[in-house]
Order: C-alpha cells, then structure tokens, then sequence
C-alpha cells in the first residue's frame, strides 16, 4: 500500500461498516414490532430488500454517481466508475483504501429507503416498494450523497464541501431526507383503513426494543466510523452518539410522561433512535454537554412531534416523520448553536461566538435536501401508483397483507389452536384411587 495507508484505521472503517449493515435488520426488528401481527413479514422484508436491490445499483452506477469525480457545479459524480472499474485498489481515501471507502457508504446507502418504509406500512404492493426503492436512489439519494458527503477540496459537493453545510453522519443524506420521503409516500397512498378509529397498537413491544438495541449499537459504527480513522475525532463522536442517545430517553420519557401519564416502552425505544437521528449530524462537531441538550430538546420535540399526524391528518404509520424528519432537522439546525470549533471542525456555532453564519449553512442544507426530497418522492410515488399501483387493494390490507403479498404468516397459530383443540378433546385420565379420595 502507498504511504498514509493506515491497517488500523482500514480495519476499524471495515468494522463500523459491518456495524451499519446490521442496522438494516435492526430496523426491520423496530419497525416488524410496531405493525399488527398481519403486517409483521411484509415489514421485515421492506427493510431486508433494501440490502438487495441498493447493493447491486450500487456496484453498476451508485458509487460513481455520489463519489466519481464531481461532472460539475457540486450536483453529481461523473461516469468514471461505472461497475466499479477503474478504481485503483492502492488509492487511498484518507488513510483506508477507496474501497473501503465504497463498502462504508454502501451501508449508509442501503438503510436510508429503508427508513421511508414505516410511513407506508400495512399498505404498499411489495413489488411496487421494490421499484420505489430502485429508482429513489438513483434520482434522489445518490445526487444528495454527493452534494452531502463528496470532498474534494472545495470542488466537491455543493452542500457539504462548497457551502460548509456539517453533516458528519447523515443528518440531512440519510434522516431529513427519508423523513421528507415519507411524508411524500405517505401522502401519495392516503391514510389506512381505520385510520384514527381501529386501534393500531404494535404487536410485539419485545421485538421493538430488540430493535432499537441493535439500531443503537450498530449506531456507533455509522457516526463514528465517519470519522474514517480510529482517532479522537472518532472517539468523540462515539461518546456523542451514547450520551445524546441516553438524553433522548429521557426527554421522550419526560414529556411523555407529563402529557400522556406513563412511561412506556414504545416511548424509551422511539426516544433512543430519536436521540440517534438528532446527533447524527453534529456528533462530529460539538461537546458532549452539547449532546446532552440537543438529546434533549430532540426527545421532546420528536415525541411531540409524532401528534401531527392526527392534527394534520396524514397516515405516518411508523412515526418516521415525527422521528427521521424532525429529528433530523432538530439536530442539524443546533449545530449552528452548538459546534464548538475544537472537535472534527472549525466552524463555531452562536453559542461559541461564531454568530448566526453556521447557523444559515446549515439551514440551507435542511430546507434543499427537505424540498429535493420530498418533491421527487411525491412524483415517483404518483407514477408508479398511476402506472402498475402503489397501494394494496382493500380485502388486501383488511385481511394481511403477509398472506396476499408473501404467502406466509409471522407467527403459527394453527399449531396452537390443534393443541388446544387436542387438550380439550382428550382431558387426562385421574387414577381411580384419586377420584376415591376426592369423593371422600
């Protein structure tokens, strides 16, 4: 390998890579417990087929698309990599290879449609999903890779390295971007049946909080391996993730409490991947006593912000606006307060004199990637809804959509019910001397 090459830092990129990957089924878990019991297989796999389809896109022209030589003005690679020849194995990003590079955002890639799910669940025609994911990455989440995450020393992306927009992790490529995503998807296919009359509740709490414990784990490797290098930007970033993540918890837990009476579960895991969105962005940038407070006002804004769509009447069915979106914006808008210009970079947020600039950048990131999102997801949705159909028919999504969509079922209760029907049928025998007793 070239001088700079860094087997620590390679190995470390390549672990918080597999780190990443295993969020994918992690939010499959969080979102599969959150559906009825007739909805929970179609759930996991909307997430699993993202591992699928964003993979191979990827390899053919992903890559080249969000990291190729900028074609110009910051807005999209160029054509150089197509199928991922001619990268040369010895370049370096940094000190790790460019491929490992590659295998890293690949990640970063797969879960973000991933996320968009839980707006549409109990509703969406599998194969419809799977074009969806297809051609939203293509046109909306490999442009905004680019722009976000592509730096070439002031060539690069517009947003990120042209405009000093921060996002060290993804707040606006990955959260307001899904989180605006959804909200367009779930506008285009209209609220469930029984939408704010049927109860709804999560089928299985255990398997949520599996979830959100796999999320906050693979977490770690998603911002801290942004880092790219196993060094203390990294390691602050790694304490960042957990103590706004923790914050979160008790912002959600706090509010949900005064408003709603009771601490739940639901609430504890819905806060943590709050608290995981919010410090997404700035985890790179700020204090850990920043953390705190930007886990803080997320949790509590995010558990609000779940209301709106009963107060607007949109069908979020999994929260993914109130959580991604919100979340998302929350924690790239306090950047501009809270950057201390001592961690991963220089720019100084209001509260550490650097003034409302920062704080205008990084608006500039949320309301483009927000608009560019939610505008072209609106349109694709409607295509495809107008062309081969978006949305099951109606027995469809009364009956289950695992049946209609899958031909299988989460959970086999036919067993149960024969060995129900066998105990009932075949009572056990008492013993003579037994019943003697008894009568006595």
């Amino acid at each position: 390998m070239p001088d700079g090459f860094s087997a620590g830092d390679t190995a470390f990129v390549f672990i918080c890579a597999a780190l990443v990957m295993l969020m994918t089924p992690g939010l499959a878990f969080f979102y599969g417990g959150m559906v009825r019991v007739k909805s929970t297989l179609n759930m996991l796999v909307m997430s699993f087929i993202s591992l699928a389809i964003v993979t191979v896109l990827w390899v053919l022209y992903g890559y080249t698309l969000a990291f190729g030589p900028d074609a110009g003005a910051g807005l999209i690679g160029n054509l150089d990599y197509l199928g991922m020849r001619g990268i040369d194995l010895n370049a370096l990003t940094g000190t790790i290879p460019v491929t490992g590079f590659a295998a890293f955002q690949l990640m970063f890639a797969i879960i973000t449609p991933a996320l968009i799910s839980g707006a549409i669940a109990d509703r969406a025609k599998f194969a419809a999903w799977s074009l969806f994911v297809a051609l939203w990455v293509t046109i909306v989440y490999f442009p905004v890779a680019h722009w976000v995450f592509f730096f070439d020393g002031g060539n690069g992306g517009w947003l990120g390295d042209r405009n000093g927009v921060i996002d060290f992790a993804g707040g606006t490529a990955v959260h307001i971007n899904a989180g605006a995503a959804g909200l367009a998807l779930a506008l285009v296919l209209g609220k469930r049946i029984g939408f704010k009359k049927d109860p709804m509740r999560p089928h299985s709490l255990p398997l949520v909080m599996l979830g959100s414990g796999l999320l906050w784990f693979g977490w770690f490797g998603f911002n801290a391996g942004s880092a790219l290098a196993a060094n203390g930007v990294a390691g602050m970033a790694f304490v960042n993730t957990q103590v706004a993540t923790a914050a979160a918890v008790l912002g959600w837990l706090a509010y949900e409490k005064i408003r709603h009476g009771a601490f739940t579960t639901l609430g504890a895991a819905s806060g943590a991947v709050a608290g995981l969105v919010a410090i997404t962005p700035a985890c790179g940038s700020v204090s850990p006593l920043g953390s705190i407070a930007i886990g803080l006002i997320a949790g509590a804004l995010c558990a609000a912000a779940i209301s709106l769509k009963y107060r607007f009447g949109f069908d979020d069915s999994l929260d993914v606006v109130g959580v991604h979106l919100v979340g998302g914006v929350v924690g790239s808008l306090l950047i501009g307060l809270f950057a201390t210009g001592h961690v991963g970079q220089t720019a100084s947020g209001l509260f550490y004199g650097g003034g409302l600039e920062q704080l205008g950048k990084q608006a500039l990131g949320v309301v483009v990637v927000l608009v560019y999102s939610f505008v072209l997801s609106w349109l694709l949705g409607q295509a495809i809804q107008k062309t081969i159909g978006f949305r099951v028919a109606e027995d469809v999504e009364v009956s289950g959509i695992d049946q209609a969509e899958h031909a299988e079922s989460a959970y086999d209760f036919t067993a149960v019910g024969a060995s129900l029907a066998r105990t009932q049928a075949a009572p056990v025998a008492v013993p003579a001397e037994k019943t003697e007793v008894d009568a006595r």
